[in-house]
């Protein structure tokens, strides 16, 4: 009976204060009416938004190796390739199904936290702009583009390759020259 009259009085309590009970706990937080997620969206680095985006790829793709697993065929344009001042490479990256259909993006990785972030997806030659955040690279089997980009090319032994021509040799290569892929 203590329980329930308790469990009342708190139920009580979170709608007095203007929450909606959740047992995740608030969705908003209490006097600003936004959610976590659109406080960390406001709370974004706004540095990175005007990034310059390059044109959408014409030819003369770069393949990298993702894994025998996967469905896709991987590229990279190497006239968007680019290691910036901020130890960021930056990319367009082409994902080819089996059927010949593309996803083309521009992302970054930093390897510093060894994270990526999209900036904008290309539909018909033409960019949209992404409101992405960085992403931790996460190890996966099957889904691991980034991984394999961060770890075999751009990121070799925990270090940013120092040039874009150093990242454009590793790619025509099939990775960093101390790289050893790992069976999975």
């Amino acid at each position: 009976m203590r329980r329930l009259v308790l469990a009342a009085l708190l139920s009580g309590a979170t709608l007095a204060a203007g929450q909606t009970p959740d047992p995740n706990g608030p969705r908003q937080r209490p006097g600003t009416g936004k959610s976590e997620w659109e406080r960390q969206y406001d709370s974004r680095d706004s540095s990175e938004t005007e990034v310059a985006l390059p044109a959408p790829p014409a030819g003369g793709l770069l393949e990298f190796f993702v894994s025998s697993a996967s469905n896709f065929k991987f590229f990279i344009d190497p006239q968007s390739l680019s290691v910036g001042a901020d130890d960021i490479v930056r990319y367009t990256l082409v994902a080819r199904s089996r059927s010949g259909v593309e996803n083309v993006s521009y992302e970054g990785i930093r390897c510093g936290n060894f994270s990526y972030r999209v900036y904008a997806l290309a539909h018909d030659a033409k960019w949209t702009r992404t409101q992405g955040d960085w992403i931790t690279i996460e190890r996966k089997n099957v889904q691991r583009w980034h991984e394999a980009l961060a770890i075999e090319y751009f990121c070799p032994r925990g270090s940013r390759v120092s040039s874009t021509a150093e990242a454009l040799e590793y790619l025509r290569l099939g990775g960093h020259p101390n790289f050893r892929r790992q069976p999975r």
